[in-house]
């Protein structure tokens, strides 16, 4: 697995959940995971959980750090169990700066008032995720918290932190495939 952090500001719109387009952008091949801080505004017609367009739910935020994640050869199954255990390590990334954050399924909530979004889903070729914590709560179009509230103003180090953290896992869990005998 390997991983980026993004310098440069990027927009996030829902057109970057595609495949291979942290290949195309950032020159890697393979499963990855990139992180950049921007805005997101992603509209009904580039939304990919069909719930949000039923219920009429844009989502929007000023500034978010955002996570995507590329995987081939994954089920879309494989990817949503994936997707539970990113957030449940930003989740307890958080809590080791001494905050508590609720984790609902693949959202994050901070004192009643949500946190993250997060999405898995299945292309052509491969499964992506694409999950983000808002930085900046205003302008949100629901309660929303924000990195601010709870302390983490270092966006980059945090992020590397998550970025290392993911990539320490997925490893160790290819170990874990490697190193066992096969029943017969």
């Amino acid at each position: 697995m390997e991983t980026l952090f993004i310098e440069n500001e990027i927009k996030y719109t829902g057109k970057e959940l595609a495949p291979l387009w942290i290949y195309k952008n950032f020159n890697i091949l393979g499963d990855a995971i990139v992180a950049f801080v921007g805005e997101v505004d992603v509209k009904l017609n580039e939304m990919v959980d069909i719930e949000d367009v039923i219920n009429n739910e844009p989502i929007y935020s000023k500034k978010m750090l955002n996570f995507i994640i590329e995987c081939f050869n994954f089920t879309l199954e494989q990817m949503v169990w994936a997707q539970r255990l990113f957030v449940s390590i930003i989740k307890e990334t958080i809590e080791e700066y001494g905050f508590f954050v609720l984790r609902k399924g693949d959202d994050l909530f901070f004192d009643n008032r949500k946190l993250s979004v997060s999405i898995a889903t299945k292309s052509i070729n491969s499964c992506l995720i694409h999950t983000a914590l808002n930085i900046i709560k205003e302008g949100a179009p629901i309660k929303a918290s924000d990195l601010n509230e709870i302390g983490i103003k270092d966006y980059k180090k945090f992020a590397l932190e998550i970025l290392s953290k993911f990539k320490q896992e997925t490893e160790s869990i290819k170990k874990a495939t490697y190193k066992v005998r096969g029943l017969v």
